[in-house]
């Protein structure tokens, strides 16, 4: 006599680990570099390690998500090369559409701070989910670009994601260009 299991057996879906995500809190980071910003407690701004990196380039850290914002500051010496800045921008986030199932842009107009630029939400399983610029439209420019030390799988990143980009939004809404 052979016993097996009935036809109502199903395999269980593949689950993930719950996240514990803490309170929000943010903190103020100025240091040497033009700008000014408010940034999460639970992260921490570190110079960027890579050779040859940009003094004023730090990263962001989110040891708990394994993420990080790259932050990539230049002084713009003129009007032409602020235009290569960005559309270099713009070209880096639609790197991403061929893995991406949409891409939404929205313009940062702060004029009382002098802080332009735009922010990129790029849907899907791909390397950055969220890429921004911020300009004076004259002198400085920043780019920030999300990244998880993970495989690009959107499901199980989702919740995470959701909760940095509230930081983000955070930090651009605080950002201010330093007086000289």
């Amino acid at each position: 006599m052979v016993y097996a299991c009935g036809n109502d057996y199903a395999p269980k879906p593949r689950g993930y680990f719950k996240i514990d995500l803490p309170e929000k809190a943010y903190q103020a980071y100025s240091g040497e570099c033009p700008f000014e910003f408010d940034y999460p407690v639970y992260s921490k701004v570190v110079p960027d390690s890579m050779g040859g990196s940009k003094a004023c380039s730090p990263n962001l850290l989110f040891p708990k998500f394994n993420g990080r914002i790259h932050l990539s500051y230049y002084e713009v010496a003129n009007r032409e090369r602020l235009n290569e800045l960005v559309e270099d921008a713009y070209k880096l986030a639609y790197k991403h559409v061929a893995k991406s199932t949409g891409i939404d842009r929205q313009e940062i107009n702060y004029p009382s701070k002098n802080v332009y630029g735009a922010l990129y939400h790029i849907e899907g399983n791909t390397a950055s989910s969220v890429q921004f610029y911020l300009t004076d439209s004259s002198r400085h420019y920043i780019r920030g670009a999300l990244y998880f030390r993970e495989e690009p799988r959107l499901d199980s990143i989702q919740p995470v994601l959701d909760f940095v980009k509230k930081d983000i939004d955070v930090m651009i809404r605080s950002f201010r260009w330093k007086a000289n």
